[in-house]
């Protein structure tokens, strides 16, 4: 493992964090993206909606984005460390501002938005170890796999640009040879819990 996994080496990310919400309004925050072994994506239906995202979720303090990743992974999918591989990570924080309704303008401190620390990460296991209800409150109550760039075009709106900068970097650790086009893109098949 080498490129941009070794950005977790910096001490920045090895420390873990003191807050919870940075200086500027942000929550660190850590995104995965699964792939199987033909290259397709995990992507996971929001509990009692038809709302689609990647797993993702806070950085604890004190946590690092690593120990992050693997405790999310376990919550909202059920799988632990040694089910996966580690093939990368971004290079540095993606944003996003949350829009104005969501914001909760008497919480202090105030949050406008999350910074997150993308995973790419390829399942080693079957598909019958993903467990959905792994923890009291579920993120998900179904997945399908789907091809590289669908996400773009059924994640929230606000998530977009960040999907897209995620998918972008790193899309050649697992298309050495070229990402796909993103107009062939179209769901694969749905599983239910």
């Amino acid at each position: 493992m080498g490129g941009l996994w070794n950005n977790l080496k910096h001490p920045e990310y090895t420390i873990g964090f003191s807050s919870v919400i940075d200086s500027e309004g942000f929550r660190p925050n850590v995104g995965i993206i699964l792939c199987n072994h033909q290259r397709q994506l995990f992507w996971g239906r929001r509990v009692g909606q038809n709302a689609w995202q990647f797993p993702q979720g806070g950085i604890k303090e004190h946590e690092t984005p690593e120990q992050a990743m693997f405790r999310e992974l376990e919550e909202e999918v059920g799988l632990k460390a040694h089910q996966v591989e580690v093939m990368g990570v971004t290079g540095d924080w993606l944003h996003y501002r949350l829009p104005k309704r969501y914001i909760r303008r008497h919480s202090q401190p105030l949050c406008i938005g999350q910074k997150q620390r993308w995973f790419l990460l390829r399942v080693l296991c079957d598909e019958t170890d993903f467990c959905l209800d792994n923890s009291p409150k579920p993120e998900f109550d179904g997945w399908r796999w789907v091809k590289y760039w669908q996400p773009l075009r059924e994640v929230v709106y606000f998530k977009r640009q960040v999907y897209s900068r995620a998918l972008e970097e790193l899309a050649p650790l697992l298309f050495p040879e070229g990402a796909p086009s993103r107009s062939q893109s179209k769901y694969l098949r749905k599983r239910r819990r």
